[in-house]
């Protein structure tokens, strides 16, 4: 007689589906999806199912080391950032690009690698940014050549050490708070390194030597804009009260008829009008942002009702005749302007600048945008003045990618402390002698009473929309648990590997499942999300095979290897994503370049794996 299935192994598996659905087809924003996943689980907890985690086993996930350590190298990050040591280490590659795009490439790449392993690599892609599309122009390459290298690169050196992404970090976390292995260590400061490093070095051999060839010639969109319009004028215009344009819609009035002339806005008692600005009445003291060819401001000049105002009269900045200066800029990770309206962030009002277009992921969103929240690696196009531009640039909340970041006067006695942190960090982390967790978050605190960093700067580089996707996840690993739904799945592997594989060859073939699903998953989830789904369900794959301490550790670095190494999608990696539009590349692109990439380090993780871990039959290598 078969065993009933129990209902809560229906309902933990229905929340994980339900869960892969919401991330993979990003209906609802990702935070949005993590909130209710909690939700649902807490309130599932009312009922008192004997197989369902109680509110306490739940909440007991808010003490986890792992978050509180990714909280710490979040600051650690920010420090890095605003002493200005990422921008120092790579400014001076601009020198070596006399030496052409091969080893240009490769030190630059080195680079990218080495910073990643031991810091939050968004930063190190997000900084480089304008620094890879200015030096793009010296190489004489698009900047297309380089960009999707640059994620590929950090993505390699994060799979390196323990601190390289917060997804090891979370790994480590369930190794020591395992059950079934109860005296599992944490994961070791360069644990990977043995099979990270050696699958880093090939995969940036890869893209030396083929990166030129596969990837596409395009420019990023600021590039090829700036020599479009780099004659173009910004002007604004006031409707005089008894202008005939007054009661007129903009598209039937003659401006829409003036040669060379775009109306860009139409600021009515200080704000902008919502789009289209083409069905708008014209009503007296209109202000109209106007962008203009030369003769197009002659003409304009010209038009019964419009007086070019003077600064004097009106006590208002005035842009007349001056330069415009277009201009493409990224939302980043942590900018105050994500999850706000194009319409809240309020462009126009706080910088005197104008959106002409809005791209994501590749895509020309248009300027109906009433509705649509900005979010992290939106590229927007920009037009206004010089002093507009450095006004937004001083802001720090997105990236203006038309030139390097100008070198700002640094203390050195707060850099060496910084650099100091960072190397106690690795050390300490190395010894095993005192959790990370706590060196971390001890050395982001040191950070901020040395002044490196402000409490407030600290705070604003958590990405804490990760925090509690992290936490959700971490909650629906205890429910997998308790339910039994992962060891329902490690069953189900060992079964195809049973069936499926040669007696010898059956670790290898769950090694090779337990790869191919996390990466699929990476590549529909987030890599924290497929981190907390697979790394139980790792060790419980290994339990169930009866291996050690030490072999169930293998199963969870091939996991956490598989969880970062994503090539074949501009989504399923947050570096990827950035570069997506700014390198102005299409979705095949990434199909395409990273298809060899995924195959290196597929094959490689298993291949260094099952060698150092002795899971090869030992005639596989007398044969």
């Amino acid at each position: 007689m078969e065993t009933p299935i129990e209902i809560e192994l229906i309902l933990a598996l229905l929340l994980l589906i339900g869960a892969v659905c919401s991330f993979a087809l990003e209906k609802v924003r990702m935070e949005l999806t993590a909130f209710l996943l909690l939700a649902f689980i807490l309130f599932l907890g009312l009922f008192g199912m004997e197989k369902w985690p109680t509110w306490t086993e739940i909440l007991l996930i808010l003490s986890s080391e792992a978050p509180l350590a990714i909280i710490g190298m979040f600051m650690v990050s920010c420090a890095l950032g605003k002493q200005g040591i990422i921008e120092k280490l790579t400014l001076f590659l601009q020198d070596l690009t006399r030496f052409g795009y091969h080893p240009f490439l490769f030190l630059l790449l080195l680079l990218v690698a080495g910073l990643s392993a031991f810091i939050n690599n968004t930063p190190v892609v997000v900084i480089l940014l304008p620094v890879v599309i200015g030096i793009s122009s010296k190489l004489g390459v698009p900047a297309s050549k380089l960009l999707i290298p640059v994620s590929y690169a950090s993505i390699f050196g994060g799979c390196c050490t323990l601190i390289g992404t917060s997804t090891n970090i979370l790994a480590s976390g369930f190794m020591s708070s395992s059950s079934l292995y109860p005296n599992m260590p944490a994961m070791g400061m360069f644990e990977l390194t043995k099979i990270g490093m050696p699958l880093m070095f090939i995969g940036i051999l890869y893209l030396i030597l083929f990166g030129k060839k596969l990837l596409p010639g395009r420019e990023a969109l600021s590039k090829i804009l700036s020599e479009i319009h780099r004659k173009e004028f910004l002007t604004e215009a006031i409707v005089a009260a008894d202008s005939t344009l007054v009661g007129q819609i903009v598209k039937d009035s003659k401006i829409s008829s003036i040669s060379g002339v775009r109306l860009l806005d139409v600021v009515r008692e200080g704000k902008s009008l919502p789009s289209p600005i083409s069905t708008i009445k014209l009503c007296p003291l209109d202000r109209l942002i106007l962008s203009c060819k030369p003769q197009g401001i002659i003409e304009a000049s010209g038009v019964e009702g419009f007086q070019f105002f003077k600064q004097a009269e009106l006590g208002i900045e005035q842009i007349n005749t001056s330069e415009a200066v277009m201009v493409e800029t990224m939302i980043k990770p942590n900018s105050s302007f994500a999850s706000q309206r194009l319409s809240e962030a309020d462009f126009r009002g706080r910088f005197n600048l104008t959106v002409v277009a809005l791209h994501r992921r590749g895509k020309n969103l248009g300027l109906r945008l009433d509705n649509l929240k900005l979010e992290p690696g939106d590229t927007l196009l920009i037009l206004g003045s010089e002093s507009s531009v450095e006004k937004l640039r001083a802001e720090d909340e997105t990236v203006l990618l038309d030139k390097v970041p100008l070198q700002l006067e640094r203390k050195p006695f707060k850099t060496g402390i910084t650099i100091g942190v960072l190397l106690a960090i690795i050390l300490l982390a190395s010894t095993g002698i005192v959790s990370l967790f706590l060196i971390a978050l001890t050395g982001a605190g040191l950070l901020v009473l040395s002044n490196s960093m402000t409490m407030k700067d600290a705070l604003r580089s958590v990405e804490w929309n990760l925090l509690l996707l992290i936490y959700s996840m971490l909650a629906l690993g205890v429910v997998m648990e308790k339910s039994g739904a992962a060891s329902m799945l490690a069953q189900i592997i060992k079964n195809i590997c049973v069936t499926g594989f040669n007696d010898k060859w059956q670790i290898i073939g769950a090694l090779t499942i337990l790869y191919l699903c996390t990466a699929l998953l990476t590549e529909l989830l987030s890599n924290n999300a497929t981190i907390s789904i697979m790394t139980p369900v790792s060790l419980l794959v290994a339990f169930q095979f009866g291996l050690n301490t030490e072999e169930a550790r293998a199963f969870v670095l091939t996991c956490c290897i598989a969880a970062s190494a994503s090539f074949m999608t501009p989504i399923g990696y947050q570096t990827n994503t950035f570069v997506y539009t700014v390198g102005g590349y299409r979705f095949r692109d990434f199909l395409k370049f990273g298809f060899w990439p995924m195959l290196i380090y597929f094959f490689g993780t298993i291949t260094l794996v099952g060698v150092n871990y002795n899971f090869f039959p030992t005639e596989f290598f007398i044969n």
